[in-house]
């Protein structure tokens, strides 16, 4: 199977490792200046009509190529000029919790134009009742928001250990003796209960007890059948219903709760787009939701959350069954040391980008901002890594469900997201990395050999010329293909699916806008060319590289591949 590019007036064809050179005779109207270079797959510049890659039998893997026709890289410089509006875009995505603090209609507003791009729904606070409300008004802003969309992702409280509600916050202090208890309804002030009933036989004499994510430690001194004797290590302010770890131990809960149960059932009534599930220790809890679901029809990708010692030895073959991950750093630095937190961060984003999958980093990212109006200058930089490290999304939690400065934590994120990536494309000019060019030509984490290789060099296109990426999908597939390639403008996915322009909300870059198709391509292309015009997301004059793609493509019945480069023109 090889890959022939139609190049305005002439064929080349291209071998699978995507080494090409190639020119154009005379092809009319030149809609671009590009060229394929030999070494690297480096792109540099030539004339190019339209580019159409087809699926063809036989085993030639040997370029041909005619009128070799290089010109000089800056004759792109004017074209690259003007392709302003598309880069202004941020391309990380920003996920909100939705609590007390932002959960009517006009902070739901205000936040989706702030930079929201998927709303959280903690299913570990409130009821299904006011998570309803939260999904409805979701809806009610999709609905009327023609050129934004915002994805809805439910996350499951899964089999978390608690300590009991206090009457009034219990100070402890270094050196003091507590006790955990698993007899209900015991609050005094050297006592609390627990809601796990198996806690004691979990713990062991030396372990060392983290509360609230660490804000608090305490050493296991002694246990009876019913309570767990500790010595405060680091004292604090121990409130109601505070999250409990073992350090380097999970609890031996089940991944899936019974009330994990209720709230995915809750989901599947809603069509929420995402469930994010927490303490996911293997890949078998993946597979019986993922069964469930598709018992129940219904189309919800499943993220798990990375934040178990026991999910790290399991980390392939969870991603692999998965949609994607989630670093979450709280707990994930509870029960492994803290210092590992950086590492395993880096570790999660690198295999779920190597897997074609998404990846969200959450946890204290702004977590000053709860109480305070402008965050430190170290979780400044923290988002700043993330971006870098090539997250798809980065999450806020207590900044927007419970804090006082939800709207001004999410301008915050968006406009240090778009900093870092306005420096990192003019210090390192867009490269596609090596080892995604590897994985592309190896076919190994993508269904189609061809379509990995029709998005490299799609997204390498893009990158050459500065141009947008209009493509046109029927799932998303092709749309979460650039993003993962990278390229360094916005990646426009009009689709006719209302379920796939709701969840490709979530990638790097996408920016999914939902338009029934014309039987006539042309007309097709011509009415998503004008929508982002009259939305400012392009300017009369840009370039654009059109792309349409699919084992069942849009327009024809066999597997077809186009790329073309035009001119917008309003």
């Amino acid at each position: 199977m090889a890959i022939v590019a139609e190049i305005g007036a002439m064929a080349v064809r291209v071998p699978p490792n995507g080494a090409c050179r190639s020119s154009s005779r005379n092809v009319g109207q030149s809609f671009l200046r590009m060229e394929w270079g030999s070494r690297g797959g480096r792109l540099r510049s030539i004339e190019v009509r339209s580019m159409r890659i087809t699926e063809r039998d036989g085993m030639d893997r040997q370029s041909e190529v005619s009128n070799v026709s290089h010109l000089n890289p800056s004759d792109t410089l004017e074209m690259r000029e003007t392709m302003a509006a598309s880069n202004r875009c941020k391309k990380t995505k920003i996920v909100c919790t939705i609590g007390p603090s932002c959960n009517t209609r006009e902070m739901i507003w205000k936040l989706a134009e702030a930079g929201m791009n998927v709303a959280r729904l903690n299913m570990s606070h409130g009821d299904h009742q006011s998570h309803q409300k939260v999904i409805d008004l979701v809806k009610e802003y999709n609905a009327q928001s023609q050129d934004n969309v915002i994805a809805i992702m439910l996350d499951t409280k899964g089999p978390e250990v608690r300590s009991g509600d206090v009457v009034q916050p219990i100070l402890l202090k270094e050196g003091q003796e507590f006790s955990f208890t698993i007899k209900g309804g015991v609050c005094c002030e050297n006592t609390v209960g627990v809601n796990y009933d198996d806690f004691v036989n979990d713990v062991e004499v030396g372990d060392i007890l983290l509360v609230d994510g660490g804000m608090m430690s305490l050493a296991v001194k002694s246990k009876t059948a019913d309570t767990v004797k500790c010595k405060v290590i680091d004292g604090g302010e121990l409130t109601s219903r505070r999250h409990l770890n073992v350090r380097g131990k999970s609890a031996t809960l089940p991944s899936i709760t019974d009330k994990d149960w209720e709230d995915i059932k809750f989901g599947v009534d809603n069509q929420v787009d995402f469930y994010a599930v927490s303490f996911i220790k293997d890949a078998k809890a993946i597979h019986e939701l993922k069964d469930y679901l598709k018992g129940c029809n219904a189309n919800i990708h499943v993220i798990p959350k990375i934040e178990s010692a026991e999910a790290i030895p399991n980390l392939h073959s969870i991603i692999s069954a998965s949609d994607g991950a989630m670093v979450a750093r709280g707990d994930l630095g509870a029960e492994l040391p803290i210092e590992d937190v950086p590492s395993l961060q880096e570790e999660i984003i690198r295999r779920c980008r190597s897997m074609g999958k998404p990846v969200i980093v959450a946890t204290n990212m702004l977590e000053s901002m709860i109480n305070h109006p402008t965050p430190t200058r170290a979780e400044v930089s923290d988002i700043a890594i993330a971006v870098r490290e090539g997250a798809d999304a980065i999450m806020l939690s207590g900044e927007t469900a419970h804090g006082k400065y939800p709207l001004k934590a999410v301008k915050v994120m968006h406009s240090v997201a778009l900093k870092t990536e306005w420096a990192i494309s003019n210090t390192v000019g867009h490269p596609i990395p090596a080892n995604t060019m590897v994985q592309a030509a190896r076919g190994e984490f993508f269904q189609s050999h061809i379509s990995a290789m029709f998005g490299l060099h799609a997204a390498a296109m893009a990158n050459t010329l500065g141009t947008p990426i209009i493509v046109f999908t029927q799932t998303g597939s092709m749309a979460v293909l650039l993003s993962h390639y990278r390229p360094s403008s916005t990646v426009f996915a009009f689709t006719n699916e209302e379920r796939a322009k709701q969840r490709l909300a979530l990638y790097h870059g996408v920016l999914p806008v939902y338009m029934p198709f014309s039987k006539d391509a042309e007309e097709t292309f011509s009415r998503a060319i004008n929508f982002l015009l009259n939305h400012d997301k392009l300017k009369s004059g840009e370039y654009v590289t059109l792309v349409q793609s699919g084992i069942h493509s849009i327009w024809r019945q066999e597997s077809t591949h186009h790329i073309q480069v035009r001119r917008a023109q309003g």
